[in-house]
């Protein structure tokens, strides 16, 4: 049996707003949160710039005694899913909560914080480790934190397929809904790299912008002068619900999730294959899953990670699809608001999706001044556009060769 799955909540951390209506009102402000590094010092590297979650303080949503065992990346998972739950306004004492799961993705998981704990390791041995650093590192502390603190016991998992992982959270969280094997899943992404091995584990391998000097318009994707992505930080999740229980209850519902493709390049760890080819499967393959055809859809929201490589492989893949029609697509990347947040990426941009399909509003490519060569789509440029759209698009690509898209449609559609 096949059902129909609908998002009727959205949590969000972000370093351009927290919850569904900050984020939306961050990206209605049109401005890059890419500043200077200072939650640790970057002097030593190449990069030195991030889009950081300032704002953000854990014992606004929890009590301490409960925020001292989670790590800043669980910390964003559960608080983003908190805010989705009360976003959906469900009532978990109502539900069977064993219809009810978590998928979440992750690319570095507590691997930060473990970070954190060589220091202390090193000045005071082993009397200096935390008793539950085992149960932070883990990627899969993500969704099971989530199940524990708010009680569901229905599907769980964390993949950790690197910057596709978020959306591949949703994908699967949309597939067990659709399959009939739960009625509710909270899926997204939660990411906390901003650490100094993480951060300089990809600027050693000249991954990311060197604009230390403008900060606010390093990350810029399609543009030719493009020089790397900008890591970010944060968690997104969105709750999705078999439709016709969210009806019959009056949810408020923002988008329908119809469809849901995966491929992987099978090339190389960190280059794109260069023919765009399975990026482009992975796009019909969602396409086909939702039954439309590629003429249907009216926006993308592109992975468009600001780097050499990536933006015009993109390109290639969306015109690989869409053929003639992908000159009257309306093409955007929102990572030069918030920089690349790993894992969580894919869910940021499901929810700007989301948000955009409800709201009739196209978020811009902030920072785009000219078109690489390669880029030569309509990338809705700097300022955002009113729009109605019924079908949209949200792409994801990741180290390792991984691709994965969404198909989200008009919720009245």
């Amino acid at each position: 049996m096949s059902r129909r799955v609908v998002v009727t909540g959205i949590g969000a951390i972000t370093p351009i707003g927290l919850t569904a209506d900050g984020l939306w009102a961050g990206l209605r402000a049109e401005r890059s949160a890419v500043a200077t590094v200072t939650r640790f010092d970057p002097s030593i590297w190449r990069s030195r710039i991030a889009a950081q979650v300032d704002d953000f303080v854990v014992t606004d949503h929890m009590d301490a005694k409960r925020a001292k065992r989670l790590d800043r990346f669980s910390q964003f998972a559960v608080v983003s899913a908190q805010q989705a739950l009360a976003d959906a306004a469900i009532d978990l004492d109502a539900e069977d909560r064993e219809r009810v799961g978590a998928m979440m993705g992750t690319a570095l998981g507590g691997v930060g914080y473990a970070e954190t704990q060589i220091h202390d390791f090193l000045k005071y041995g082993a009397k200096g480790l935390n008793p539950l650093l085992a149960l932070t590192v883990f990627g899969g502390a993500a969704s099971c934190n989530i199940a524990i603190e708010l009680g569901v016991m229905g599907p769980n998992a964390t993949n950790a397929m690197s910057c596709a992982s978020g959306t591949i959270a949703i994908g699967e969280g949309f597939r067990q809904i659709r399959d009939g094997y739960a009625d509710v899943m909270i899926a997204g992404g939660s990411e906390a790299p901003l650490h100094p091995l993480c951060f300089g584990a990809f600027a050693v391998i000249r991954a990311m912008s060197t604009r230390n000097d403008d900060p606010g318009t390093a990350s810029r994707p399609f543009d030719r002068d493009r020089d790397g992505f900008v890591m970010g930080e944060g968690g997104a999740v969105l709750v999705l619900e078999e439709r016709e229980r969210a009806l019959a209850r009056g949810a408020r519902v923002y988008a329908e999730v119809s469809g849901f493709g995966m491929t992987n390049d099978a090339h190389h760890m960190t280059a794109p294959r260069p023919d765009g080819r399975q990026a482009a499967r992975a796009i019909r393959l969602a396409l086909a899953d939702a039954h439309l055809a590629p003429h249907e859809v009216q926006y993308v929201n592109a992975h468009g990670s600001s780097t050499p490589l990536n933006d015009p492989t993109e390109t290639v893949a969306i015109k690989q699809v869409f053929e003639e029609h992908a000159p009257r697509l309306a093409v955007s990347s929102t990572k030069g608001y918030y920089g690349h947040a790993l894992g969580a990426s894919g869910a940021f941009e499901a929810a700007i999706t989301a948000l955009a399909l409800a709201r009739d509003w196209l978020p811009p490519t902030i920072n785009l001044a000219e078109p690489d060569a390669g880029c030569d789509l309509d990338y809705v440029p700097r300022t955002g556009r009113t729009e109605r759209v019924d079908v949209a698009l949200s792409n994801s690509f990741g180290f390792g060769g991984i691709n994965a898209s969404l198909v989200m449609q008009r919720a009245d559609g």
